[in-house]
Order: C-alpha cells, then sequence, then structure tokens
C-alpha cells in the first residue's frame, strides 16, 4: 500500500520567507496524525500544500511530493480523496446557503450548489447520510445564517466525508467550541476512526486530539521539530521546546492538555 503522504526537502515561500523549510514527513494510509505547533508555525501551509493550494519552492536542490503515491495529480481527483475541513473554508459560504447544499458541495468542489450541476438520487442519498451521521438530519433544509458555531462545523464535516475520502484533514477543527462541545467532536473523530476514516489534525490545541491519534507530528517556525508516538512527544519538556514557554502537559483518560506554569 502506498503512503497518502510522502515530502522530501519540500519548502514553500512566500513573499520572500520560508514559510515551509525543507520538510521532510511520510504518513501512511493507516496512520491517524495529530499536526501541532504555534500558530504561524507552518502548520496551516502545510495544509494549502496538501490541497493543492500553494505548491512546493522550486530552488536549487531536488525535492519530491507524492500523495498516495502521484508526483503528479487531479486537484478535483485529489479531493475527492482527501476531504478538508478548515476555518477559512467556513467563512467563504454565503448566509443564504442551506446545509443541504453546503453538503452537497463536496461533490463539486464548489462553495455551493449551482444551476447545471446535477445532484443524483445517489448523491442525495449520501448527503443524508452523512449529515444523520453528523447529527444534522433535521437541519437540511436551513440556511447557515442561522446555525451555531457547532452545527456550521458539522456540516462542513459531511461536506468533507461526502465523496467517502480515504483521509480527512482537520484544520484547527475545535476552535471556538466550549469544551462539552469539544468533548463531543473528540468522541465524533474517534467514531470515525473506527469506522476506517483517516485522519490528520492540525490544532495548537492539545486538548483537540482524539484518544485513537497515536502520532504526533511537531512544527516550529516551518520545520519539523519532532514526530513520534502522543505518549512520547506529549510532555513537559518537548512542548515547552516546541511553543518556547515554561508549559505543564497534563494527561486524563488519554485527553491532554496543558497550562502556562
Amino acid at each position: 500500500m502506498e503512503n497518502a503522504l510522502e515530502l522530501s526537502n519540500v519548502s514553500v515561500v512566500r513573499d520572500g520567507v520560508r514559510i515551509l523549510d525543507r520538510i521532510n514527513l511520510t504518513i501512511g494510509q493507516d496512520e491517524n496524525v495529530a499536526i501541532i505547533g504555534l500558530n504561524g508555525s507552518g502548520k496551516t501551509t502545510l495544509l494549502k500544500l496538501l490541497r493543492g493550494d500553494v505548491y512546493p519552492y522550486d530552488d536549487d536542490e531536488p525535492y519530491s511530493m507524492r500523495i498516495f503515491g502521484e508526483r503528479h495529480w487531479n486537484i478535483f481527483d485529489l479531493r475527492t480523496k482527501m476531504g478538508v475541513v478548515s476555518m477559512d473554508l467556513q467563512d467563504r459560504f454565503g448566509g443564504m446557503t442551506t446545509v443541504r447544499e453546503v453538503i452537497g458541495s463536496g461533490f463539486f468542489g464548489s462553495l455551493d450548489v449551482f444551476r447545471g450541476m446535477t445532484v443524483t438520487e445517489e448523491m442525495e442519498d449520501l448527503i443524508r447520510y452523512r449529515a444523520a451521521e453528523m447529527g444534522i438530519d433535521d437541519l437540511l433544509q436551513r440556511r447557515i445564517e442561522g446555525l451555531s458555531l457547532g452545527q456550521m462545523r458539522r456540516a462542513l464535516i459531511a461536506r468533507a466525508l461526502v465523496t467517502n475520502p480515504r483521509m480527512l484533514i482537520l484544520d484547527e477543527p475545535m476552535t471556538g467550541l466550549d469544551i462539552v462541545m469539544k468533548s463531543k467532536f473528540r468522541r465524533m473523530f474517534d467514531i470515525l476512526i473506527d469506522s476506517g476514516v483517516r485522519i490528520i489534525m492540525i490544532t495548537h490545541d492539545l486538548s483537540d486530539i482524539p484518544l485513537s491519534v497515536d502520532r504526533v507530528v511537531m512544527i516550529k517556525d516551518g520545520k519539523i521539530y519532532d514526530d513520534g508516538r502522543k505518549e512520547d512527544l506529549l510532555n513537559d519538556d518537548k512542548v515547552s521546546g516546541l511553543y518556547g514557554a515554561d508549559v505543564k502537559v497534563e494527561s486524563t483518560k488519554g485527553i491532554y492538555r496543558m497550562y502556562l506554569e
């Protein structure tokens, strides 16, 4: 089985600044991974690289990038294999868009279901199935301008899952959610993992990481700071070095939290 992701000596440069600096990273198709680091460390740029929104910097040093074993890929095909949930996507939908249209737009890689796009009965079945899975099947005809943050995030997750992707990439999926809703989302992600969906979660908050995610990749200043098993890396020394502050890390029943000392 080919790896989901293989990056070798990959950099991303914007306005003369290296946002990602010679990254080497391999993620297998059977892995669930949390990518953690401070805001501005390069985590979201890595997501954009995977989505095809930005491209590796072609300097004098050779680099290699493979996604699902392919060096070259069709962006639309890639996005059916790799579902993405991100904060910037949430902000791009118009308030008059319905939940059904948000989820259905995942088939077309668009921000709505427009005239000329044919939604088949099979697609409608998948829309209803994924909505029910997320607990929002009663909201399909609701406009998103009236949704809570948690409801909108569930709609975006259903959108990402509607094409039955091989991997789900979550960019800060719990930002703005209260502690109760965060706990519900963690359990929901664990259920998805148990069902066979593989997850890459990008976050700055250790408490976001579901129980079933057992590998952590730490990014600092655009470079891989460390990479390994969750229980080996989520400790005072490693996390303090990553965040550049004296941090205390605690674990309760497999859920990690950090505090400034």
